[in-house]
């Protein structure tokens, strides 16, 4: 880090005693370590202080909740190109070809729970250059590790997800993740899917307090404001209007909903991308963006994603620093960054691959 105040702070915060902070969110546990949505990387997660952790919801062919981050993510996420189910892979493994890469697609939904359970998970990632299934499956960036993939971790439904949460004192973010098939899947309509997964809370026994829903789909925090308004409450609104043409974080003519008509139909929370709620002033600095402050006069709560998930930050950081890629030159930006989420913008969590990061800000500035 430059040298300055934050710097100053953070370093006189070094051999604190680490306490959970619900500032900390794991993003499917800690998956710049170990296997995303595993029981190992969410004990991980926990063990970092994170007080909040994701299970990303999708179904399987019997219509069973499992955390993935994506229906269709089984061959970059599983060893299922190499077993016995790559006959069920909607898109079976093709070679790359010159300068054709290698495709590969895998879906729960083409398999049952008992099915899914025989799979064992791996870091997320695929070598597109490859032309066996088996290099396929490697490919994992330099930035993360395999040294946590060697001995097997642990697949989780949602509702093993409920009660692995729980017993780390750790409270709930589930995302229901767009479907990769067409619904109604089998009968199974997008408002049973949604219900589905309060559910499984309802029948844990867990309190609606302590479960912040999340959905890319407004029509499913909708549905659950309406249907569900316990839960609908703290329900977040995951914001991908970036892929909207024309969009602009800093024209609000671009959007596809004001806040207030958010707030209106009942979002109390909202969570873009990190990029998205910053911009850099004319003297440098790391300043809100008009998404960032008109959210606050709406009155909306704002959750944001993701840090620890851009590699070494020297060359701008990618896509979840594009807001501020001029100061992004080296990696303690990263605490420039959380910094100003969490103090100019006023963000009440972050999701982390790592959480440790932001949990030691949490603990050092004092944050819940």
């Amino acid at each position: 880090m430059e040298e300055g105040a934050l710097k100053d702070q953070l370093t006189q915060c070094m051999g604190q005693e680490g306490q959970t902070s619900l500032f900390s969110i794991g993003h499917r546990g800690a998956p710049l370590q170990f296997p995303e949505h595993t029981v190992e990387s969410n004990v991980a997660a926990a063990r970092m202080g994170a007080g909040i952790l994701e299970c990303d919801v999708t179904f399987t062919e019997d219509l069973e909740l499992v955390c993935r981050h994506a229906q269709n993510d089984l061959h970059t996420t599983t060893n299922i190109l190499t077993s016995p189910l790559a006959e069920t892979c909607v898109q079976p493994f093709t070679p790359a070809d010159g300068d054709t890469a290698a495709l590969a697609e895998c879906r729960t939904s083409e398999i049952t729970l008992a099915e899914y359970r025989t799979l064992t998970p791996k870091m997320d990632a695929a070598d597109t250059t490859a032309t066996t299934p088996e290099a396929y499956l490697q490919g994992t960036a330099n930035w993360r590790t395999d040294l946590y993939s060697a001995a097997p971790a642990t697949l989780m439904t949602h509702a093993e997800s409920i009660a692995l949460f729980r017993s780390l004192g750790a409270k709930f973010t589930p995302e229901l993740k767009a479907p990769s098939v067409e619904m109604p899947f089998n009968g199974f309509t997008q408002a049973d899917y949604a219900q589905k997964l309060v559910d499984e809370y309802q029948a844990a026994g867990i309190p609606p307090s302590d479960v912040w829903l999340q959905s890319f789909n407004l029509e499913d925090v909708l549905y659950w404001i309406e249907a569900e308004p316990e839960f609908g409450a703290q329900a977040v609104y995951l914001m991908d209007e970036y892929d909207t043409e024309g969009y602009s974080p800093m024209d609000a003519g671009t959007w596809p909903n004001t806040l207030e008509e958010l707030k209106s139909m009942g979002v109390n929370y909202i969570a873009p991308p990190t990029w998205m709620l910053v911009t850099t002033s004319a003297d440098g600095d790391i300043v809100p963006s008009e998404l960032a402050v008109q959210a606050k006069v709406a009155g909306l709560e704002i959750i944001t994603w993701t840090i620890e998930r851009s590699g070494p930050l020297k060359n701008g950081g990618g896509w979840y620093y594009q807001s501020i890629s001029d100061l992004t030159t080296n990696d303690g930006v990263m605490y420039e960054y959380i910094d100003a989420l969490a103090q100019d913008v006023g963000v009440v969590g972050i999701f982390s691959d790592w959480p440790a990061t932001v949990t030691y800000y949490a603990n050092c500035m004092g944050l819940e």
